[in-house]
């Protein structure tokens, strides 16, 4: 998977729109909230509701899975791209961000 790959595939999701809140990273939104930070040689996404559920992706894939720095305690990990994780699982990851943060907007903001 590339970078283009996987902004075009977030982008997909109802809502989904991409900001730049630091110059040069490219995050996706939904609302407000980010579900997707992107980077050339991977994504950040939210793998759980919490550290214990997201430590699943470390335990399976310790070489392209790590703890996300000053989030990770909240269930935020770092995939890398063209690695042990098959694109199909990045998708997938992406999807499972998505819902776990738009199940966090107030409905009245939800897509």
């Amino acid at each position: 998977m590339t970078l283009e790959e996987l902004v075009a595939y977030c982008l997909t999701k109802p809502g989904a729109w991409t900001d730049e809140p630091w110059e040069g990273d490219l995050v996706v939104k939904v609302a407000d909230k980010i579900f997707a930070f992107t980077g050339a040689t991977g994504v950040g996404v939210k793998c759980g509701a919490n550290r214990d559920e997201a430590d699943e992706w470390l335990r399976q894939y310790p070489e392209d899975a790590s703890v996300m720095a000053y989030i990770g305690r909240s269930g935020w990990n770092s995939l890398r791209f063209n690695g042990a994780i098959l694109d199909d699982e990045l998708r997938d990851a992406v999807d499972a961000s998505y819902e776990l943060v738009v199940a966090k907007l107030p409905k009245s903001r939800r897509p």
